[in-house]
């Protein structure tokens, strides 16, 4: 990185270049040669690093103005399609694996770390046991998913981990991740789909459903609600999901809606 910066003003005098000048060579880096966000902090780190401590420079003459990250919104399948995806594998424990994944919100992590006692069809949740950042938590049981799972457990008969794979030992995330692209394919849904895809269709669709974002941020195990509030941005806006408040001053609700 500094190395190209160097030959870039190899005719110039370093101590000499303005911060204009070093963010016009940056501009035209990003321009011609689409580095990434990453790497266009490296690069600044890189140059910043030269001038305050080779050169010596006052760090306030050489502060430069950093990218933002993007924000991309997290891809979302319709109802139909997770209909479609779950449905897809003839294999019974693949199949159970894809409920698992979309009735709870579940990570390929939680899943493949999911143990036979951690489900509690009375009380009706799901114990996810030092999930990301080790924290535990609980997520909703799926009555259908609770269903599907009797007749997976008589037939699989698993010791401990829920999902075992066929030498036992816990199943291995490229397993799922094989299980979820295949079911995909035979699907015919978003082929950018990606398993995490089903946890981002999990919160959605509840939030659709009109479930309150502090239960889905617990069910998901954000720390922070900021990172849940993004599911808010990919609700589909129309009336099915959404009355005007027209509608509601007039006495109208979703039923009478054509």
């Amino acid at each position: 990185m500094l190395i190209d910066f160097l030959k870039y003003f190899e005719n110039s005098e370093f101590e000499q270049l303005e911060k204009s000048d070093i963010e016009k060579y940056m501009f035209d880096r990003i321009k011609h040669q689409k580095i990434s966000t990453s790497k266009q902090n490296i690069m600044i780190h890189a140059i910043k690093f030269y001038y305050e401590k080779v050169l010596g420079r006052p760090r306030e003459l050489y502060e430069l103005t950093r990218p933002k990250s993007s924000k991309s919104l997290p891809n979302v399948l319709s109802v139909e399609e997770v209909q479609r995806i779950i449905n897809a594998p003839e294999n019974l424990k693949h199949q159970v694996i894809l409920y698992a994944m979309y009735s709870a919100g579940l990570r390929i992590s939680e899943v493949i770390n999911l143990r036979v006692e951690d489900i509690h069809p009375d009380e009706g949740y799901i114990f996810i046991k030092d999930a990301k950042g080790k924290k535990d938590r609980q997520t909703v049981l799926s009555e259908v998913f609770v269903e599907k799972l009797e007749v997976y457990l008589k037939r699989y008969k698993p010791s401990y981990w829920m999902f075992e794979g066929q030498e036992g030992g816990q199943y291995s995330t490229s397993s799922i991740q094989k299980i979820f692209r295949r079911a995909v394919d035979v699907a015919h849904v978003n082929p950018w789909a990606t398993p995490h895809t089903l946890r981002h269709s999990f919160a959605t669709h509840l939030l659709q459903n009109g479930v309150n974002l502090r239960y889905i941020q617990s069910m998901l195990g954000h720390a922070s609600s900021k990172t849940t509030e993004i599911y808010t941005h990919v609700m589909h806006v129309n009336n099915r999901t959404i009355l005007s408040p027209l509608d509601l001053i007039m006495g109208r609700n979703k039923k009478d809606v054509p």
